[in-house]
């Protein structure tokens, strides 16, 4: 296939490189100098883009100014022209939702002079297809957006007044919860992303298509996936997990959607496997068959709350396995024998993908597997894995030692894990979720408590992304012990760089949102002890005796792999 997951700057007179990642409804744009350092002058970098079918090109904003730059008016956002970007790498929604089509990003370094004055260096440009399919046809990577602890989130819809106005209190109440909020439609939109786009659109194809449907869901208190369902009627086979420690309950939302259901003429079956039944897939056959499977649960956390992924399949043979993994979880209560958890290729033309189901039995348990391909990798790892702080095993012990080695590793779990970096030179320790809530410094402002549970609810590792060997391990399961052998759960390896490029801006945006916020929340200690200012600014030119903003780019042996592996 032709190289369609990154595009090159234009500009071979450019002091600086520019390499634009394809993402799904998104861009990470990587910068480098071409040879030597960048001049004192040099601020950072300004962008815009344009969409498809040409026409204006739009600025993107900043979060960040000079300190001291005048704000009479208190914006919390400026235009990348005037306060200018200072990462050699950036992630950018260039729309609220997919569109399909090329974009066009130009990237300008903007110059400062003595008395203060920016001016506009040099410009490239590249053109990349953001276009909503992964690959038409065959295979779809959705997600949420997972940002509601986001000043994007505050500046749109409002802060912590907006929660209950948006989302129920308790999961239990899911089914009839209805919203308040004047802009709950396109806060929903926003939230929910592509994966809501496309799950919505499936159900609405499975409705009108007049055929078969099998579910299985765990978390199930969302009114916008149980009402279609509920059209479904007798054409519906549903799996809902019944956990005893909360699904399994009388009073639960999965307990009265299973209710629902089977009063609307479903067939339906409660079953928890050796623990739960973690799986979340749709399977619609017919004459457009298609499938989803992922980490996104049916749920308002799910498709609101959460950063999620969904895959989405097209074609009788790549539907096949799920539909026969459901038909093994109908039949029986785990997988003692059969072939469920084999793996099973999706036969996609051109790309290498196959999934596998769990339970597994002993021998054919997966966590070995996956470690040792993370002990193989050879240039990155990336990883958003939601419960690596309390997750122990073979992979948790490659991705500590990946983290201790000289490979480069970037990724976020939902708290602080236990993995510490040794080596003064080596990688991050794993980011963790964070708010902005208490003291937060001008012109940010506090960020909403959005509800117990996990935040980032993704299970993805990543491996040498920018290599033909690339590869993206991902599903419903959680590379735990549990989920390998007593869980139901969906589990893929997909060798694909157009596929684990998306994967990795979409580890690379979130890992970097939250390493904001964890920076920030140091920036304010240091303050509170007199040791900094109150909180994060832009850089000018150094001052005699003064370092660059990007020195650090240059010589910290982490920023200086970091800024090449992605420019």
């Amino acid at each position: 296939m032709a190289v369609d997951y990154q595009a090159v700057g234009n500009n071979a007179q450019a002091p600086f490189t520019l390499k634009v990642h394809r993402g799904e409804g998104a861009a990470l744009l990587a910068m480098d100098w071409r040879t030597g350092e960048p001049p004192d002058a040099f601020v950072g970098f300004a962008i815009r883009y344009q969409p498809p079918g040409g026409g204006h090109f739009s600025t993107v904003y900043n979060r960040l100014n000079f300190e001291g730059a005048p704000n009479p008016h208190g914006y919390a956002t400026f235009p990348t022209t005037a306060a200018p970007i200072q990462k050699f790498r950036w992630v950018v929604f260039p729309q609220t939702a997919p569109v399909v089509g090329p974009f066009t990003f130009r990237v300008t370094a903007m110059m400062m002079d003595g008395a203060g004055m920016l001016s506009e260096g040099a410009t490239q440009e590249a053109t990349i297809d953001l276009g909503h399919e992964t690959y038409p046809g065959l295979i779809n990577i959705a997600f949420t957006r997972g940002y509601v602890a986001s000043q994007a989130f505050v500046d749109r819809f409002g802060g912590a007044a907006a929660i209950p106005q948006l989302l129920p209190a308790k999961a239990d109440d899911g089914l009839g919860f209805v919203a308040t909020h004047a802009k709950a439609a396109e806060a929903y939109a926003w939230m929910g992303f592509e994966a809501r786009q496309e799950i919505d659109a499936l159900l609405a194809d499975a409705i009108a298509s007049a055929t078969a449907v099998s579910v299985v869901a765990y978390d199930l208190n969302l009114p916008d996936i149980v009402e279609p369902l509920k059209h479904l009627g007798a054409r519906l086979r549903i799996i809902i997990d019944d956990n005893n420690d909360d699904h399994g309950e009388p009073t639960s939302a999965e307990t009265q959607a299973a209710t629902a259901l089977a009063a609307a003429g479903a067939q339906v079956k409660r079953q928890h496997m050796g623990q739960l039944q973690h799986n979340k897939m749709i399977v619609v056959e017919g004459p457009k068959p298609r499938a989803l499977c992922g980490s996104t649960n049916f749920s308002w956390r799910g498709f609101y709350v959460q950063s999620n992924n969904a895959v989405l399949l097209s074609g009788a043979a790549a539907i096949a396995p799920l539909k026969a993994a459901f038909e093994a979880y109908w039949t029986k209560t785990g997988f003692a024998d059969g072939a469920a958890p084999d793996w099973h290729d999706l036969a996609l033309p051109g790309v290498a993908a196959k999934i596998s189901f769990s339970p597994h039995d002993a021998a054919r348990a997966r966590l070995a597997e996956i470690a040792a391909d993370i002990g193989a990798a050879q240039s990155s790892l990336l990883y958003s894995l939601a419960f690596l702080y309390m997750t122990s095993g073979p992979v948790t012990d490659a991705v500590t030692a990946a983290t201790q080695s000289d490979l480069f590793t970037y990724g976020i779990s939902d708290k602080r894990t236990g993995i510490v970096v040794h080596k003064p030179d080596g990688n991050l320790a794993p980011v963790y979720f964070a708010r902005l809530a208490k003291n937060v410094p001008p012109p940010f402002k506090p960020e909403p408590f959005s509800g117990r549970g996990a935040n980032l609810h993704h299970k993805f590792v990543v491996i040498d992304f920018d290599t033909d060997d690339a590869r993206v391990w991902c599903g419903s399961y959680n590379f735990s012990p549990t989920a390998d052998t007593k869980n139901g759960e969906n589990l893929l390896l997909i060798r694909d760089r157009k596929i684990a490029t998306a994967y990795m801006v979409e580890g690379i945006r979130i890992v970097d949102a939250y390493h904001f916020r964890v920076a920030q929340d140091e920036a304010k200690k240091k303050a509170a002890a007199g040791t900094g200012t109150s909180g994060l600014a832009l850089r000018k030119p150094p001052g005699p005796g003064e370092q660059p903003w990007w020195r650090e780019d240059y010589s910290d042996p982490v920023k200086i792999r970091d800024r090449k592996l992605f420019a």
